[in-house]
């Protein structure tokens, strides 16, 4: 416990400040641990790091992950470019290719996963530069970052002293339906609390249902990540994160519920 508290702490000291400097900085740092997080899931699945397979898979995200707008300030035409919807079908057909070129030591199995995980991590990613950049982004980002925190916090308080009803025993044993609750009323409590102090552009009640919704679809993203690891027979992503694990042990609550707070901003 020490050692996760000593970790946490240092990571918020380091993570906290490049959020709020933004800028070019901000970028570079979400596409090192976007990177970390793909080999983090190519190591689960046993492809070599060093592989043509896994530079494919990192190009792929980078490409998902770019920001095209941005070229328009340097006057080029983003009209005339390849969108990524045609950039992730040409990495579909060259991972096939792969496949056939090495003889299958690359299988079908292989290009499919590594495929879905370059776009779970690169959308994820991506949508966690675009929140930065965008008009109130940082007030938004902070709130998304407050919401998982409290889900964390109040699913691990409320698990610990009224946990009964295993939550997913087959995928997170430790979970239990007290605690996913409990993490949803703390999140919600800090929304609250959150939209009084550094109010959003929307009403209380569209913040609090909102955060319903996010702190589940947290929730969600935690289970999805513990399912990868419960698959491939793993503890933890990684080790850069000592008592922590990996980034994406880290992340994958975040990135799985910025393209959604996207989708509801860009709507309302």
């Amino acid at each position: 416990m020490k050692q996760r508290t000593i970790t946490a702490v240092v990571a918020a000291l380091i993570f906290i400040p490049i959020i709020v400097s933004g800028g070019w900085f901000f970028k570079l740092f979400v596409y090192v641990i976007a990177s970390i997080a793909l080999l983090e899931l190519v190591r689960m699945k046993k492809i070599s790091r060093y592989s043509v397979a896994s530079g494919l898979g990192l190009l792929l995200m980078w490409a998902l992950m770019f920001p095209y707008k941005d070229l328009a300030q340097y006057g080029i035409v983003t009209e005339n470019l390849i969108t990524k919807s045609e950039i992730t079908l040409l990495a579909v057909l060259v991972l096939l290719s792969y496949t056939v070129l090495v003889k299958n030591r690359f299988t079908f199995d292989d290009a499919g996963f590594l495929l879905i995980s370059t776009i779970y991590i690169g959308m994820g990613f991506h949508y966690l530069i675009e929140t930065r950049v965008a008009e109130q982004g940082l007030k938004y980002l902070f709130f998304a970052l407050f919401v998982v925190w409290a889900t964390d916090t109040g699913a691990y308080l409320f698990g610990r002293a009224l946990g009964k009803h295993k939550l997913w025993p087959q995928i997170s044993p430790k979970k239990t339906i007290e605690g996913s609750v409990g993490g949803i009323v703390l999140a919600c409590v800090v929304a609250i609390i959150f939209q009084m102090i550094a109010p959003l552009s929307h009403s209380m009640l569209i913040v609090f249902l909102v955060t319903i919704l996010v702190s589940i679809a947290g929730q969600i993203g935690d289970l999805v990540e513990s399912a990868f690891k419960r698959h491939y027979a793993v503890k933890d992503s990684g080790k850069i994160l000592p008592g922590h694990g990996g980034v994406l042990d880290r992340f994958d609550s975040l990135i799985f519920i910025l393209p959604i707070l996207h989708l509801i901003n860009f709507i309302s």
